[in-house]
């Protein structure tokens, strides 16, 4: 019996909503085969956020360019009772064949910008929703709480110790990816590491020492066997573990990079460590802290000046403590060339196939952006590019290195306020063009009912 309980290939397709597949069948029913745009974007901003990073939605569009319907999952489908044949041996024979433009991996996004739109037959763009929706958000989560901390720890490398508490193995490997993006420096994860080429990184926990009738004979089994390596300190008394650390370096030989703080006031224990170090002369070895870290934490030891070389961060990055949801929606826009919206409370939409462009001022910072129809001209940054195209992927993948050093450009770019952990009184400028205004209110006035009557 194998407990392995993972999505494979042939289950894609089968990674949906039930609502998706039954519109999809009505949609048929009715002869609606035209086209229609589906607009992914997000109406506001998680509390105390000033900007997100848009991550997951190229990989999830190179993902619905492969989607397909294998005869054993539709012979399962069949079992619902509730498609007719040609139904199924539509499913059987599905391959996407509509465009979808992307935001580069790595972009940061204001609200109500599109992060994604599939331009697809109805029911096709209809069956890529929760697909793509589940890539979008948990990525750009998982990235943009990355990216918080890196801007906290001010140059200092933050760690990525999260994955036992993860939801789910799916989450802490794509995690790794994100991670990657937001300019983390390494990661626990031995999968991911392979998977995403974030580097492997790795101390000890506290049931070697434990295992060990003397600490210090762990410290000196773990140095032998790994020189270089970070020892763990805490286990017992924290600045007794440094004095053995300092005597296993100095009397014996062995070489230790780094020791780690994981419990007390890790800023105090920090400056004592340090001092000690430093007057042993030992003072190339760094100092590296986790506990519980979250980026205010990181940001107040930081601001202390508590000499702290770099962060393990962990549950509270791997679950998005503060934030572990994006209000994403995946939206119809357009069909059959005719702009379409809801007029729900609260939930402006924007109608029609869109652009956004990104406009800096004289110093290369963001001064604003702005939403418009696709087909018109401006001299700001285009954002949304074709990644797919009559159902084939067009262009080289995503290359995560590459959207690393976007990130890393983004951050130098925005305005401080921007990069500050509280939310800002001044949130970033998004505009709406008077173009795709005008095609918003004859959308709406074309849904509204005539309420004057005869």
């Amino acid at each position: 019996m194998s407990y392995f309980t993972g999505l494979t290939e042939e289950e894609l397709g089968l990674f949906v909503d039930l609502y998706e597949l039954t519109m999809a069948r009505a949609y048929r029913a009715e002869g609606m085969t035209e086209r229609a745009l589906f607009t992914l974007h997000f109406r506001k901003l998680p509390p105390g956020r000033n900007f997100v990073l848009a991550c997951g939605q190229h990989y999830g569009a190179l993902l619905a360019s492969a989607l397909h319907f294998p005869r054993e999952q539709v012979d399962r489908l069949a079992q619902l009772d509730m498609f007719e044949d040609d139904f199924l041996e539509w499913l059987s024979a599905f391959r996407f064949s509509g465009d979808i433009r992307v935001m580069p991996e790595g972009t940061p996004v204001f609200p109500h910008e599109p992060l994604l739109e599939v331009d697809a037959p109805v029911a096709e763009g209809q069956l890529l929703e929760t697909l793509l929706m589940n890539y979008v958000n948990t990525e750009t989560v998982l990235a943009s709480k990355a990216a918080r901390m890196v801007v906290a720890a001010d140059g200092r490398p933050v760690v990525d110790f999260g994955m036992r508490r993860m939801h789910g193995y799916d989450a802490a490997l794509r995690g790794v990816r994100a991670y990657r993006t937001a300019g983390l420096a390494a990661t626990s994860n031995v999968l991911g590491s392979f998977q995403h080429g974030l580097a492997a990184s790795g101390t000890m926990a506290h049931s070697f020492i434990q295992a060990h009738r003397d600490e210090m004979e762990a410290f000196r089994t773990y140095a032998r066997l790994y020189p270089g390596t970070t020892l763990l300190v805490d286990t017992y008394d924290t600045l007794g573990g440094v004095d053995k650390v300092i005597r296993l370096v100095r009397d014996e030989g062995l070489k230790v990079n780094a020791i780690r703080l994981d419990s007390g006031d890790l800023a105090q224990l920090a400056r004592d460590a340090r001092q000690k170090l430093d007057e042993a002369g030992l003072a190339d070895i760094r100092i590296v802290v986790s506990s519980g870290l979250d980026e205010w934490s990181i940001r107040d030891m930081v601001e202390a000046g508590a000499p702290v070389d770099g962060f393990g961060v962990g549950t509270k990055l791997g679950v998005s403590e503060d934030a572990p949801a994006m209000d994403f929606a995946y939206k119809l826009t357009e069909y059959a060339g005719e702009p379409r919206l809801k007029n729900s409370p609260g939930k402006k939409l924007l109608p029609g196939r869109k652009q956004v462009w990104r406009y800096r001022d004289r110093d290369g910072r963001y001064r604003y952006d702005e939403i418009g129809r696709d087909r018109e001209e401006r001299e700001g940054e285009a954002l949304l590019a074709t990644v797919v195209r009559d159902g084939e992927p067009e262009g080289p993948g995503p290359d995560c290195e590459a959207s690393r050093e976007r990130v890393r450009r983004a951050l130098n770019d925005m305005p401080e306020r921007l990069l500050d952990l509280d939310e800002t009184d001044q949130p970033y400028e998004v505009r709406i063009s008077d173009q795709l205004e005008n095609l918003y209110q004859e959308a709406l006035a074309a849904v509204t009912p005539d309420k004057g009557g005869s």
